[in-house]
């Protein structure tokens, strides 16, 4: 049985927060590099943001945020495994790692988030997957990781305990776009124990009341957003992906 991978969501889950919506239209575009027989799973993501209306450059203004992502489920024939996501945050947000305290990867590694500072803990959440048909529950704590680093520490416990930091790298960008976030899913991540794991649903909640998360601004009423995923078929060896675009509103100081 062909499942997702609990730690990539994690990733997910941060990239679509930090585009702060309270609603959206979406569309989701599924595209492959297998046959046209090759179906891949659309992804369904409901952003909250508190407050909704957008800071300036000026002042920026803090927010705290709220997501539920859920995946399109194809049945244990066809359930690819999750290897790459790409996000592309919309101009007027913005992320100040660099302004409080960072926990490092061996840290994690080592000690999970305890022995992080207490000020660089900026979220976390809960999912639901399957290991093979046994329901398990992945805990996830979001950890400030600096100036272009943010980890989803993650905790799942069935079909075997796995605890590891998986780190999100957020690249600048201009025009449309103030910043991507890539995540790779590491392989030992992918299938656990000899189980690949299914992620079903998530629910994730970051930001502090310091703006470690922010907006500047609100162009046209609206911050557009775009959320690549990419997949694996294990038994073909296919590829593919799956793209959720969406066009969000929100109001200008």
């Amino acid at each position: 049985m062909r499942k997702f991978v609990v730690a990539a969501v994690a990733g997910l889950a941060f990239a679509t927060m930090a585009v702060v919506s309270a609603t959206a239209d979406t569309t989701t575009t599924p595209t492959t590099t297998a046959p046209s027989s090759s179906t891949w799973p659309a992804i369904h993501v409901t952003p909250t943001v508190t407050p909704n209306k957008a800071g300036t450059k000026a002042k920026p203004q803090a927010v705290h945020l709220k997501v539920n992502v859920g995946w399109q489920t194809l049945g244990a024939a066809n359930q690819p495994i999750v290897t790459h996501f790409n996000v592309l945050f919309p101009k007027g947000a913005l992320y100040n790692g660099t302004k409080y305290p960072k926990c490092s990867a061996s840290v994690l590694s080592n000690e999970g988030p305890a022995g992080c500072p207490k000020a660089s803990i900026m979220g976390g959440g809960t999912g639901v997957a399957y290991a093979d048909t046994t329901l398990t529950r992945p805990k996830i704590t979001v950890v400030n990781g600096g100036a272009n680093t943010v980890y989803f520490y993650t905790v799942l416990n069935n079909p075997a305990r796995v605890q590891e930091p998986i780190a999100g790298h957020l690249t600048k960008m201009s025009g449309k776009w103030a910043y991507a976030l890539n995540v790779t899913v590491p392989a030992n991540l992918r299938i656990v124990a000899g189980v690949p794991i299914e992620l079903t649903s998530l629910s994730v909640s970051a930001g502090n009341s310091a703006g470690w998360l922010s907006t500047t601004g609100c162009a046209g009423g609206k911050w557009p957003f775009q959320l690549t995923t990419q997949y694996l078929n294990s038994n073909s060896g296919a590829t593919g992906s799956s793209t959720y675009s969406a066009s969000v509103a929100c109001k200008a100081s």
